[in-house]
């Protein structure tokens, strides 16, 4: 398990933590373990210092990007590892398989009219998707202890749903950009 970044800076666990208060929060800690400020110091505190430093850009760069952000719990709660191949649920991989064909007719007979339709497809099923998760996000905050890992149960669906359909409209991009 990586450092606690939330703890790190004083915050509760959150999937929508307070941008401001992150960032006031991030500027503090940088002048506090700034190298600079320690040059006179023992080597052995010159060198946590650094440690320091750099644990705060980690933390910072993490926390302040939603998606980074997300990940980063669920791995910390044990929800994502990387290079495992995640199992996606068998109604959503269906609802793929329609796109994922278009996808492949675009291959052979490339077509703008179906690349915008596949476009907006897309978009609509990232968009309902944002919007069924959203009230998941903003409440996790205030779930009580014994609801959380179903909470995270359904962030992880989500996250691993929109990873995959990062990916098709990468494709979509793609063909878009050759039509």
């Amino acid at each position: 398990m990586s450092s606690d970044y939330f703890a790190f800076y004083g915050l509760p666990e959150s999937f929508r933590p307070d941008a401001d208060a992150l960032k006031r929060l991030y500027y503090a800690k940088s002048r506090e373990t700034h190298p600079d400020f320690h040059a006179t110091s023992s080597p052995e505190n010159q060198a946590e210092m650094l440690r320091l430093a750099t644990l705060n850009t980690d933390a910072y760069r993490t926390l302040a990007d939603p998606d980074k952000r997300m990940a980063y719990i669920l791995r910390q709660h044990g929800l994502l590892e990387e290079g495992k191949q995640e199992q996606l649920p068998p109604d959503f991989l269906m609802d793929m398989m329609d796109l994922n064909e278009q996808l492949m007719d675009l291959e052979t007979a490339p077509d703008p009219t179906v690349v915008a339709q596949v476009a907006g497809e897309v978009q609509a099923i990232a968009d309902t998707l944002d919007a069924s998760i959203e009230p998941v996000l903003i409440g996790y905050e205030q779930l009580p202890s014994e609801h959380r890992p179903a909470g995270l149960q359904q962030i992880r669906t989500y996250y691993l749903k929109k990873r995959y359909l990062l990916r098709i409209q990468q494709q979509v991009a793609t063909f878009a950009a050759r039509s």
